[in-house]
């Protein structure tokens, strides 16, 4: 790595993190709308410091903002993703400090939004900064993408992209979302997997009937409820909805040969949840069930008695539940089979869509991994390990499959920066050395001529408007 680029971001630390904290300072919670269009506008102008172009752009819910900047135009273009949004605070009493008055504290910034991700794509917007006073300028052009809807499930992203095709014209998409891998070292990730997020709910009487005076008369939901989810899922941990399955594509043997190199310290990770055994199926390993294969989880189950713990015969039960899905899963074909297998078992139970996103891979054999992972070794000083899917969820199916773009992930944030929780931080560390990363992987991508970079994936039908199932919160 040069030593005028780290000496760049050296000289500049207190600037960088002082932005940091003005910027996690500025509430951007989707989910309700709080200082959305401020934190728009703040990201607008933090495009425009470090050189970029900038736009705020409309679409039907929150608006996206746009930077580009040129470069030489033999090289790859580089699209670069992020978002702006973030989660609601959750318990604030669980804050050691509040969400929006962020605090460093033993070398990790504190406040919602630190990893999740604010710091993340200021990294990167500060990468440009660093290249331009290094360098002179971009190796390659670049465009900068922040999302106002991820912690929603981007309903509108594909939307905006089919309705704005020019503005992403790229040859390939960088992002930097989660935490790196179990373990703590670099890496490069080259998929996710996506989500479906549903409700069953089961309705008894038309109130809350005494289970005295009415058990035995009254139907219960609850029951109902659980003896539907015990026919969708067996005891060994198999999904029983007929044809489930039948769309999981199997890892090549250069994919599962990269998972098989994957380090896992599996008895710190039973101890850090404080359990002794993985979840069913048993024979399946750490890295493979969290890349290679779909989950059915239930959420949450409630009868709607809000603690009170009442002896009555509930009037309603709902299971909040979400499927996992990995290519080539489709959350609308596995909408319409956990349909098919409620109306066949309990036809009264109603699904109700609470939100999706698909899921994305990029093969190994995509250009410019090469160039990716060299740029992640100068950046951070070790060589990155590869992830052919996070087990988390982000809307790369709007590039991989609707735009056609291979997508790589460089995750920035520590493994505990406890992203949706309370107390989210960011080792400050990592963001410093996320600059310098940033900044390498655009050199490194400089020194390559632009190739084609096609994804082939089946695109969702339609003109990318959001369904109904498209448009709540997606619980990425």
């Amino acid at each position: 790595m040069s030593p005028d680029l780290r000496g760049y971001v050296a000289a500049h630390e207190s600037r960088f993190l002082a932005t940091l904290l003005d910027y996690v300072a500025q509430p951007s919670i989707s989910a309700t709308g709080e200082g959305v269009a401020e934190a728009a506008s703040f990201a607008a102008d933090l495009m425009r410091s470090v050189g970029l172009e900038a736009q705020i752009l409309p679409t039907p819910g929150s608006p996206v903002v746009l930077g580009r900047a040129e470069g030489r135009q033999d090289r790859p273009r580089v699209l670069i993703y992020g978002h702006y949004d973030v989660q609601p605070a959750g318990p604030l009493d669980q804050w050691h400090s509040p969400p929006f008055q962020p605090q460093v504290r033993d070398g990790r910034v504190y406040g919602r939004g630190t990893g999740d991700n604010k710091g993340q794509h200021l990294a990167h917007l500060f990468g440009l900064e660093a290249l331009r006073a290094v360098d002179g300028g971009l190796p390659c052009p670049v465009t900068v993408l922040l999302d106002g809807e991820e912690e929603m499930g981007s309903p509108h992203l594909t939307w905006f992209a089919q309705r704005h095709r020019e503005l992403l014209d790229a040859d390939l998409v960088v992002w930097s979302d989660g935490p790196v891998a179990e373990g703590g070292g670099a890496c490069v990730c080259l998929g996710v997997r996506g989500i479906l997020k549903f409700e069953l709910r089961a309705r008894g009487a038309r109130y809350a009937t005494h289970s005295g005076n009415w058990g035995g008369v009254a139907p219960n939901p609850a029951w109902q409820l659980v003896h539907l989810l015990a026919t969708m899922k067996s005891p060994d941990g198999r999904v029983l909805v007929d044809g489930f399955y039948d769309d999981v594509r199997p890892f090549t043997v250069d994919e599962q040969a990269v998972l098989d190199r994957l380090p896992v310290d599996l008895p710190d990770v039973l101890s850090n949840l404080d359990v002794s055994t993985l979840d069913v199926p048993v024979d399946r390993g750490f890295h493979e069930r969290l890349a290679a294969w779909p989950t059915f989880t239930v959420n949450t189950l409630s009868c709607a008695d809000n603690g009170e713990h009442r002896t009555v015969i509930p009037d309603i039960a709902i299971a909040g539940c979400d499927v996992r899905l990995v290519d080539d899963q489709r959350s609308d074909r596995i909408l319409e089979l956990i349909r098919r297998h409620v109306a066949a078992v309990a036809p009264g139970v109603e699904v109700v869509p609470q939100g999706a996103m698909e899921p994305s891979r990029t093969p190994l054999s995509a250009p410019y991994l090469d160039a990716i992972r060299a740029g992640v070794e100068a950046g951070f000083g070790m060589e990155p390990l590869i992830l052919p899917a996070l087990g988390g969820s982000l809307p790369l199916y709007t590039f991989t499959g609707v735009l056609g773009l291979p997508c790589y992930g460089v995750p920035l944030a520590n493994v505990d920066e406890a992203n949706h929780a309370p107390n989210e931080n960011l080792e400050l560390w990592r963001f410093y050395a996320g600059i310098r990363t940033s900044a390498e992987v655009l050199r490194h991508l400089g020194q390559r001529v632009a190739q084609p970079g096609h994804v082939a994936s089946a695109p969702l039908e339609g003109d990318g408007q959001p369904d109904q199932h498209q448009t709540g919160h997606s619980g990425r």
